[in-house]
C-alpha cells in the first residue's frame, strides 16, 4: 500500500496495516485520525510520538501472542510473516536455537515476559549479546526498554508496508 492509498483507505484496512506492525489500538487510533499524512517522513514522526506514550500494559498485550527469539513462528497471518522475515534464519541453525531457548529462560525467569527486541539487520550473537546485558536492567529500565524495542519494530514494519 502506498502513502496516497492509506490516506484513502477506510478506517478499517488502514488499521489492519497498523495492526500489523504493532497492536497498540491507541496507537492505531491515533495514526487514523490524523490522516491525512503529507509525507511517509510525517507519519513516521506522529507514529513514533505516539509510541512513547504506551504504557507497560499496552507493550505486554501487544506481545501477547509475539514469537520468541529462536523459536519456530506459526500462523500465516501478516504479523507472523513479519516475524519470520524479521529472524531470517535463526531458527535454521540448532546451535543458536539451542541458545535462545535458555537465554529466553533466564530472561523470562528475571522479568516474567518475553524478550522483545528489533531482530532485523542484528546477528543471534548481538541480540544474545543485548539480551545479558539487559538481564542487570531493573525492571523499569527494562520495561523501557521493551517499549523502545516494539517501537522500532512498528516503524520498520510501518516503512516496509507503506514505502514498498
Amino acid at each position: 500500500m502506498r502513502l496516497s492509498e492509506f490516506n484513502d483507505a477506510s478506517a478499517d484496512q488502514a488499521g489492519e496495516v497498523l495492526s500489523t506492525c504493532a497492536p497498540v489500538a491507541s496507537w492505531r487510533a491515533g495514526l487514523l485520525a490524523r490522516r491525512p499524512y503529507a509525507s511517509f517522513d510525517e507519519l513516521s514522526r506522529t507514529a513514533a510520538d505516539l509510541a512513547e506514550g504506551w504504557t507497560d500494559q499496552e507493550v505486554d498485550a501487544a506481545l501477547a501472542h509475539h514469537p520468541r527469539i529462536g523459536e519456530k513462528v506459526s500462523g500465516d497471518d501478516a504479523e507472523a510473516a513479519a516475524s519470520r522475515r524479521e529472524q531470517g534464519e535463526l531458527t535454521a541453525d540448532e546451535q543458536a536455537r539451542i541458545d535462545w531457548i535458555e537465554a529466553n529462560r533466564q530472561y523470562e525467569a528475571r522479568f516474567d515476559r518475553i524478550f522483545l527486541i528489533r531482530a532485523k539487520g542484528r546477528s543471534s550473537e548481538e541480540m544474545l549479546e543485548h539480551l545479558q546485558r539487559r538481564l542487570s536492567h531493573d525492571a523499569e529500565t527494562e520495561n523501557e526498554v521493551r517499549r523502545q524495542q516494539l517501537a522500532e519494530i512498528a516503524l520498520l514494519r510501518l516503512e516496509e508496508s507503506l514505502r514498498s
